[in-house]
Parts: C-alpha cells; structure tokens; sequence
C-alpha cells in the first residue's frame, strides 16, 4: 500500500509541475538514468502534458550518456555515473539535445546491489538546469528498489519547482 501513495503523491506532484510550467511557457526535457523514465512516465501520463514536457532521454548505460547527451566519457570516467559533475553534465546536455528551456536530471544507484564507497546504494544526483542557470545536489534514499526511485523522482520534480519558481 505504501508504494500506491507515492505513486499518488508523484502524479499530484507532476501535475502541478505541469502547471508551473505551463504558467511560466516552459518546456521541460528530463534526463533519467536510475529512475529509468519515472519522471517521464508520471508527466505522461497527465493529458495535454505535451503542452509542456518536450522529451525524455532514458540514457541507464555509460555509453548511452556519451552518445545521447554529448557526456565526454572522461567526465564520467573521472567522477562515476553517479556524481554530481555527471548529472550537471545529463541536464545541460539535455537541454543542448532538445528544445526545451529547462531540464533535470537523475543519476544514482537504486540497489539492491551495485553500490560502492563513493555510490553506495540509495546515492542519487540531481541536476536542474535552464538556459540560465545549472545546480545539482546529491541526496541518500532509504528503502527497497522502488522506493529509492520513486523518492528520487518526486525530489526532482520538488527541485524543478523551486528552479521555476527562482526564475519567473
């Protein structure tokens, strides 16, 4: 039952991204790698969504970091997927590889397994990032598989909310 609220509570939270944004005429394009499209799936699944989300790159593969989003592999090979360096890099290189004007992302490790000392499981970096400004921060999740990627999905659609609300 626990995970049906946080998929209410990210719908709810979606929908009033989508609101934000279309209040502000912003697009959106996201950058999900350990969510695996969360973030895209619950702006989507919200009717005339496409009036505000412009795309979403699922890039769960180092490589698919370089080849989609233009990553140098040094960057990510210096740092680890899961850094902050790289989840700025995921949203500006978003942003360069669409049309929208503002952008997340999220790279992390969700678990049960493939942590290390630097990741350990629950690590998730984020990045917002719009023609005029990029931040990023990382944050540590607690729970199973699911509930690491939801909690990550919510936290980056409240980030987006205040880098809106910071811009208009």
């Amino acid at each position: 039952m626990k995970n049906i609220s946080l998929v209410l509570d990210l719908h709810s939270l979606a929908v009033q991204v989508g609101r934000v944004l279309k209040q502000a005429r912003l697009t959106l394009v996201t950058a999900e790698s350990c969510t695996g499209g969360v973030v895209a799936a619950a702006i989507t699944d919200i009717a005339g969504s496409s009036a505000w989300f412009e795309r979403g790159f699922v890039t769960y593969s180092n490589a698919s970091k370089t080849e989609l989003l233009g990553i140098p592999a040094e960057i990510i090979e210096q740092y680890g997927a899961v850094s902050r360096p790289v989840a700025r890099a995921m949203a500006e290189g978003a942003l360069r590889n669409s049309h929208a004007r503002v952008a997340l992302s999220i790279t992390g490790v969700a678990g049960p397994g493939g942590g290390t000392a630097r990741a350990p499981v629950g690590a998730v970096c984020f990045a917002w990032s719009s023609r005029w400004r990029t931040s990023d921060e990382m944050q540590r999740f607690s729970g199973n598989r699911c509930q690491v990627r939801n909690q990550a999905a919510e936290y980056a659609l409240n980030g987006l909310l205040k880098v809106v609300a910071a811009s208009v």
